[in-house]
């Protein structure tokens, strides 16, 4: 009996004893990629379950099956974050994903922009990136994708409750510190909101700046590229309102 070194994400219920069917792609990477045996153990989640160390029971080139042996850690919830952002290029789209997932958003929503320079966004990519970096980095939950949307309807649907940390480029070396506006605001449901490469039109940077649950912060000095902002935002929260001093 060898412990393999991965995690995999499986949609079933888990629970002692139960049978985890694999799919043909899982089935390939776990016995054709990985070389595991009848007996191997390794770590499985479902995102509602928490995690489980299974054991293989049956291993076939296009099919298998698991068993859930022990719960070897429960669910653990991110914080109630949020990330908005405008998609930019594919490969830096998937990071920002990627990242947002290991960061700890609880849901990752892409959103149109006027200046927005992608049309469309591929969700069920974007979700199995988020189900990879949820795989690698030890986290219990999957982060939900949505759909994109206009700008103006994330902001018409966001709850009144949910206050929203809107990073305006142009507060670019601004006196206030973010630090202190998320202080101030204090703990609660929150969204990170990262405009495109061309930053937020006046019209849409005036709507944000009225809106009584909006707090327009600065991430320093230098304007940031969106990937590069998204991380940096999702670090500043987490060490300030999030999960990282518990």
């Amino acid at each position: 009996m060898a412990m393999a070194r991965i995690r995999l994400f499986l949609e079933h219920p888990m629970g002692a004893g139960q049978t985890l069917p694999l799919g043909k792609e899982q089935a390939h990477y776990l016995f054709g990629v990985m070389r595991l045996a009848v007996g191997d153990r390794l770590p499985v989640f479902n995102g509602r379950d928490g995690e489980w160390m299974a054991e293989v029971a049956e291993a076939g080139k296009r099919a298998g099956s698991l068993v859930c042996l022990e719960q070897t850690a429960p669910l653990r919830l991110p914080p109630d974050l949020w990330l908005a952002f405008a998609p930019i290029k594919k490969e830096r789209t998937d990071f920002i994903v990627e990242k947002a997932a290991e960061l700890g958003a609880a849901r990752i929503l892409p959103v149109q922009t006027e200046f927005t320079n992608s049309g469309r966004v591929n969700r069920e990519r974007l979700q199995a990136h988020a189900v990879e970096a949820a795989e690698q980095c030890g986290g219990t939950h999957v982060p939900d994708v949505a759909d994109l949307a206009k700008l103006s309807d994330f902001l018409a649907a966001c709850p009144a409750e949910r206050q929203i940390m809107f990073c305006d480029e142009t507060l670019a070396g601004a006196s206030l510190p973010a630090r202190q506006v998320l202080a101030e605001a204090g703990r609660g449901s929150w969204a990170v909101l990262i405009g495109p490469e061309g930053g937020f039109s006046e019209a849409e940077r005036e709507r944000l700046h009225a809106l009584p649950q909006a707090h327009p912060v600065s991430l320093g000095p230098r304007i940031l590229r969106a990937d590069t902002a998204a991380v940096a935002a999702l670090t500043l929260w987490q060490d300030v309102l999030g999960d990282w001093n518990g």
